[in-house]
């Protein structure tokens, strides 16, 4: 059975606007991908991240660093704190898995053009099988580099195209539920 992999689903990504925002249902994808490997008993990773900027949402001791209400980790479940987007960045994330002999990863979590691609990046390149649910992810909208503001879906598709293919596969739940 694959890792679960959920990436930086804490208070604080709950208070941008919906509207600036994509896939308003990766929460309760997220939520039915957890309990479906909580059932099969299967390897859970929750990475949180750790702000080093004072005055951040991720700031520690600040309300929004914690892990979302609906996906608490479980005594025993690993979480990883990390400072950078990338979970594998200085936190003993890959010595972990190895450890278990892991050796297939499904990431699920925000944001898409950020912590989710950078670690997927990084655990394709390790030489992890990498699996990114599409619907269990979500992106802001963001401003271009020639100035253009693009929407939340045209990141996120963006992101998406960047990892599949070559660092890892692209899926939809209903993939992850069926060949967990």
């Amino acid at each position: 059975m694959p890792t679960l992999l959920i990436i930086d689903m804490q208070v604080g990504m709950t208070w941008p606007e919906p509207v600036v925002r994509n896939n308003l249902q990766a929460e309760s994808v997220i939520a039915r991908l957890l309990e479906d490997w909580r059932l099969r008993n299967a390897p859970i990773v929750h990475v949180r991240h750790i702000s080093r900027t004072p005055g951040s949402p991720f700031w520690p001791g600040q309300p929004g660093v914690e892990f979302q209400p609906a996906l608490v980790p479980l005594p025993h479940e690993h979480v990883v704190e990390k400072n950078v987007p990338d979970a594998f960045i200085n936190t003993g994330l890959e010595r972990w898995l190895h450890a278990r002999g892991e050796s297939t990863l499904v990431i699920v979590g925000v944001s898409t053009n950020n912590s989710v691609e950078s670690t997927a990046r990084t655990a394709g390149n390790l030489g992890f099988k990498t699996y990114v649910v599409s619907d269990g992810t979500f992106a802001f909208e963001k401003t271009d580099f020639d100035g253009n503001k693009r929407s939340a879906q045209e990141v996120h598709a963006m992101a998406l195209a960047n990892l599949h293919g070559e660092y890892a596969t692209v899926i939809h739940s209903a993939i992850a539920l069926s060949t967990a």
